[in-house]
């Protein structure tokens, strides 16, 4: 995973000049036009991301099934070179029909005038007001709208309700706030040797900023202020981010994680927790749900990340379809599109360890069969990922600013300077991205 979002990152900057050197150069495309909503027939081309193609293999197939005259045909792109390669198609006037694209990457070709504005035909969804707030926000600039959203990959907080029990620790009360959650972990931790209260990746960019980045979120703050284009860092001085290193740093210090952690890559993340070793574990449906024992399964349950003091959120992470403007088939890709958001296709998507994207998908039926993947579409409210042309280069990178400071304010000396080296390097990461 880590080798993949780091060469994600090293090519973010690359592809933001290809991008900038064509910006309007494809035809745009009028969702509003009569032509945009003229039966489709041929090939569409959809390039999905090789990470979630198992999300859109069934829904492929059952469009192709249904469809005599119109096919699909879907082609899966490394993650680390989806962004280069897109762009170069962009370029080089070849773009695809549908893009299923990473939704942290949403921006950097909506910034460029790379995706076709959808607005029109969004706001004409009978199930607009079910889709994730989340997935929407990254895919808006100003009051428009350059796609639709597709599957969620959410982070929330597991636990193990059978050590909550041992414990003698309520699950509700003390998942809360900071405060209830170490209350939870010491006692948790007193249950033996090998139990632990918390775990995470400390080596994994991408997977702490999955996990951790939705504890400051849930106090309506983040690390990132201002919009596109006049982006800084919001380290220095913002109490949220304080108050989330110091409690990862105490859950090290109080020996309530494995030592494990420290060289932990995320390769395997999520074994701890199946194996029943520890009692909470920020992480996503797909990590440790699929791959759990039946047994496991029913001991697990889920609350959404909490705040220092209060508050709660969640990682939107996932995919938005956009079409590129100057594609062939753009009739076709929106047919598709809805197609894929349809219940039938949203309802089957835990089946790939993710999440549908539409609050109404949560019926009787999907929280009987998927019990522990209901708990985001109750609350897509609280589901959010910062608008930025450098995610990637900033929480993605082994050599980014998120890990240096995460690292050296849990596993180092002082929270504060790892704080004000961060800053720096957010600022002049952003300045280059936005140049």
């Amino acid at each position: 995973m880590d080798r993949r979002q780091f060469l994600a990152g090293t090519i973010l900057g690359a592809a933001s000049l290809t991008l900038a050197g064509c910006a309007g150069t494809l035809p745009p495309i009028n969702s509003s036009s009569s032509s945009f909503s003229r039966k489709a027939t041929g090939t569409v081309e959809v390039w999905c991301r090789s990470a979630t193609q198992t999300g859109l293999t069934a829904a492929v197939a059952g469009f192709n099934k249904a469809h005599s005259d119109l096919k699909v045909n879907l082609t899966p792109v490394p993650d680390g070179q989806y962004v280069t390669k897109l762009a170069t198609a962009i370029r080089g006037g070849e773009p695809p029909d549908v893009v299923d694209i990473d939704d942290i990457n949403s921006q950097l070709f909506i910034f460029r005038d790379s995706f076709a504005d959808l607005t029109h035909v969004i706001n004409q969804l009978s199930y607009v007001d079910n889709l994730s707030n989340g997935h929407l926000h990254l895919l808006a600039r100003g009051d428009k709208y350059f796609g639709l959203p597709y599957l969620a990959d959410n982070s929330m907080l597991f636990v193990n309700t059978e050590l909550f029990d041992r414990a003698d620790v309520d699950l509700k009360s003390s998942t809360k706030d900071f405060a209830g959650l170490l209350e939870a972990a010491g006692k948790i931790r007193k249950l033996g040797d090998d139990t632990y209260a918390w775990t995470f990746p400390g080596n994994s960019p991408g997977a702490l900023g999955f996990v951790v980045q939705p504890h400051i979120w849930a106090t309506k703050s983040d690390l990132i202020k201002g919009d596109i284009g006049s982006q800084s860092g919001d380290i220095v001085g913002n109490d949220s981010v304080q108050q989330t290193l110091e409690f990862y740093r105490q859950l090290w210090k109080d020996d309530l994680v494995s030592r494990a952690s420290f060289t932990d890559d995320a390769s395997r993340w999520g074994g701890d927790f199946r194996a029943g070793t520890v009692g909470m574990m920020p992480t996503s449906y797909g990590a440790v749900v699929p791959a759990a024992s039946k047994s496991m399964r029913a001991k697990m349950d889920a609350v959404l990340l909490p705040g220092p003091t209060g508050g709660t959120a969640f990682f939107d992470g996932g995919d938005n379809m956009c079409i590129p403007n100057g594609a062939a088939n753009a009739p076709g890709g929106w047919e598709f599109m809805t197609y894929a958001t349809d219940l039938e296709q949203q309802s089957a998507l835990p089946d790939g360890g993710y999440f549908p994207i539409r609050a109404d998908a949560a019926t009787d039926a999907y929280r009987k069969k998927y019990p522990l993947a209901a708990l985001p579409l109750d609350n897509l409210d609280k589901g959010y990922a910062p608008q930025t042309l450098a995610y990637n280069l900033l929480y993605n990178q082994a050599a980014g600013p998120w890990l240096a400071m995460f690292r050296a304010a849990v596993f180092g000396s002082s929270v504060a300077s790892a704080m004000k080296q961060a800053q720096m390097a957010y600022d002049r990461i952003l300045d280059q991205a936005q140049a």
